[in-house]
């Protein structure tokens, strides 16, 4: 009863204040993933303080990299993919759709123009810039425009408290356990921490690895914007499937666009193809492991749940909730396992 109470306080919390918690949620996770290199520079003579800025340098450079290098070249490219899915329409239907006719006997009823006219419709009120967006959301109220200035000046604040004092209020938190409580509990939570550490330092690597990957195959493919669609697409398989499918279609159609409409289907087909025999059959088991408990069919459903249920801070904490859930149906399965009702002959 104590923890369902605890449980559903803190659920209610989440709905109440989920816009002014979502900053010092994501500053959370990030100081938990930052934590660690913290730790190693800390243990190697540097003063706490200067290692938390060291490391908080380090991320948000990596960060403003990788930004400064995709977002004009995405931005660019979407522009040029609006203006030209109309002729990309046309292709389709006066090469693809014949070669399916001809060869798999396949004829689809695709009237040419009205596709073309459907892509020009959908197109046309959507000509506005990603700036002018965000400001609008921001004028939209002040819940918003709070959320926004948040997440911009408020986690870089809250990471480098939390940071620095880490290993404090850990202490402070074990304190208040009840010693009764204690030993079971920081078992617990070590298990969690284990499995969220494995399962978040695995995708990394698995990021990293695809990410090289996806945009050297595409360079040898002939892809003009191989670097940021490779990047995009390695960074995205975050997103077990939804990431995959989305970097799938962007490469879809910048190949059809500008090799072909068959020579682009089948150069995506090969990179991408190839890449997932190599994540699945190689990257993850190695480099994630399949004994961790999260199953990309849980994150994707804790991802939508969390999501609908607390919003923007629902999304950040579905991987640790998820992660926690898991642990908890473990010994929840061993203690069911190991009752006098489940081992009772009759």
């Amino acid at each position: 009863m104590l923890w369902l109470t605890v449980a559903l306080a803190l659920g209610l919390l989440l709905v109440a204040l989920g816009h002014v918690l979502a900053p010092f949620v994501a500053a959370a996770i990030l100081a938990y993933v930052l934590e660690p290199a913290v730790r190693w520079l800390h243990a190697h003579r540097v003063p706490r303080a200067l290692a938390t800025v060291v490391t908080m340098l380090a991320a948000i450079l990596v960060t403003l990299a990788i930004v400064l290098i995709l977002f004009p070249i995405i931005e660019q490219e979407v522009q040029v993919m609006r203006a030209r899915l109309p002729e990309l329409a046309a292709s389709i239907t006066g090469t693809l759709l014949p070669w399916l006719r001809d060869n798999a006997g396949l004829d689809l009823p695709v009237d040419a123009a009205s596709l073309r006219a459907w892509f020009s419709e959908r197109l046309a009120g959507h000509q506005g810039d990603w700036a002018e967006a965000l400001l609008a959301y921001a004028r939209s109220g002040w819940g918003a425009a709070l959320q926004i200035a948040g997440m911009v000046f408020l986690v870089p604040v809250v990471l480098f408290f939390l940071l620095l004092d880490w290993e404090q209020m850990f202490d402070q938190v074990k304190a208040l356990i009840p010693p009764r409580w204690r030993e079971p509990t920081m078992a617990l939570a070590n298990e969690v921490d284990t499995l969220l550490g494995r399962y978040l330092r695995g995708q990394g690597k698995v990021m990293l690895v695809l990410a090289a990957y996806y945009s050297i195959g595409l360079l040898l493919a002939g892809f003009q914007l191989w670097l940021p669609i490779g990047v995009l697409t390695g960074l995205l398989v975050a997103i077990p499937y939804l990431g995959f499918a989305l970097g799938l279609t962007f490469a879809l159609i910048d190949g059809m666009l500008q090799l072909g409409v068959l020579h682009g289907l089948a150069a995506v087909a090969i990179v991408y193809g190839a890449g997932q025999m190599l994540e699945g059959f190689w990257l993850t088991p190695r480099l994630v492991g399949v004994s961790i408990g999260l199953h990309p069919l849980a994150v994707i459903f804790a991802l939508l749940a969390f999501g609908s249920l607390f919003g923007f801070v629902g999304v950040l904490l579905a991987l640790p909730l998820a992660a926690i859930f898991a642990v908890g149906l473990r010994h929840l399965r061993s203690a069911y396992r190991e009752s006098e009702f489940f081992q009772r002959d009759q």
